[in-house]
């Protein structure tokens, strides 16, 4: 009898219409994949680390953006991620990436960025961010 695994994830999305701009205006922000930091503002740092810029199998380290400490306290430490490119779509305009290191506990985590087709609206500027990541076993 074949025996079917379940591991058990984290999923979630996000989606914003963009206002002041069209989505192929923003969709070189989005695969600067090694200048993250030049729109993002809490990340001060972003840079390549392996491969080429905006291609699939490029590797960037990030560092900067804070998450709290585990017991509540004020102090905050410097989170870091080492992140690479693992699809892209110049065409429909999406990009995949997964972290493959960090500080923060994730050990699967995958993203996805894209242009969100509403209906039959070919000019569509919504964007979508989803992401997919195993639960922490503790």
């Amino acid at each position: 009898m074949e025996e079917k695994s379940s591991v058990a994830k984290w999923e979630g999305k996000v989606s914003t219409t963009v206002t002041k701009a069209s989505a192929d205006e923003i969709w070189p922000l989005f695969i600067d994949f090694f200048n993250f930091h030049n729109w993002f503002p809490n990340m001060s740092t972003c840079y390549g680390v392996h491969g080429v810029n905006g291609e699939v199998g490029g590797i960037r380290y990030c560092a900067g953006f804070s998450l709290p400490t585990e017991d509540g306290s004020a102090e905050q430490n410097c989170s870091w991620s080492k992140e690479r490119l693992v699809a892209v779509d110049r065409n429909k305009m999406s990009m995949s990436y997964e972290m493959v290191d960090c500080n923060v506990g994730f050990k699967s985590y995958l993203s996805t960025l894209k242009k969100y087709q509403d209906g039959l609206d070919q000019t569509a500027k919504k964007m979508e961010d989803s992401f997919v990541q195993k639960k922490a076993v503790q």
